[in-house]
């Protein structure tokens, strides 16, 4: 949903950010993977503002920029990410070893599907075809920390943890 961002989400300093990859690519073009990331990492997502405020940046046309936005499912285009994105994996490994049933608990849980975000903001919800971590099945990514070995009671506890570093106070409340 565009209107959840600022008419010019890109601000100077991420503007400033987005500039000081240039040095390590031998073209501006080179540089739109890495600029999406940082612009998803400040907003939460990549909404179409920012891609019409980093063409002229990189000088790379819209249509191309929103190329490779979509042919990646890790970008967030509409609304933002919760503050923490939860990948549960459904390769082969995984879904032999219960990864669809996690993936169906969390839908249950959270109250989303896959690609939504909880009205809180805090958790969104994806699936991942693989994460690569077979030896651990069924896993689970939470941001950029792997959880191995998942079951329901496992999810419990990392949902609660989550939720307590949010609201310390509620997560004190509910132990006793």
């Amino acid at each position: 949903m565009e209107e959840q961002y600022p008419e010019k989400p890109i601000t100077p300093d991420l503007e400033e950010a987005i500039r000081r990859l240039f040095p390590r690519y031998p073209t501006r073009r080179a540089a739109i993977l890495p600029s999406l990331h940082i612009i998803q990492e400040h907003l939460g997502g990549v909404p179409p503002s920012a891609v019409r405020q980093l063409a002229p940046i990189l000088e790379v046309p819209v249509p191309e920029i929103q190329d490779t936005l979509s042919f990646y499912g890790f970008f967030k285009q509409d609304g933002r990410l919760g503050r923490y994105r939860i990948w549960v994996c459904r390769s082969l490994s995984c879904a032999l070893r219960g990864g669809e049933d996690l993936l169906g608990y969390l839908e249950e849980r959270l109250g989303v599907r896959p690609g939504e975000t909880t009205p809180d903001g805090l958790f969104t919800l994806e699936h991942a075809e693989c994460l690569g971590a077979c030896d651990f099945a069924p896993a689970v990514l939470v941001n950029e920390e792997l959880h191995p070995n998942m079951n329901r009671e496992k999810l419990d506890r990392l949902l609660a943890e989550l939720a307590g570093r949010e609201n310390p106070a509620a997560s004190a409340a509910g132990r006793g």
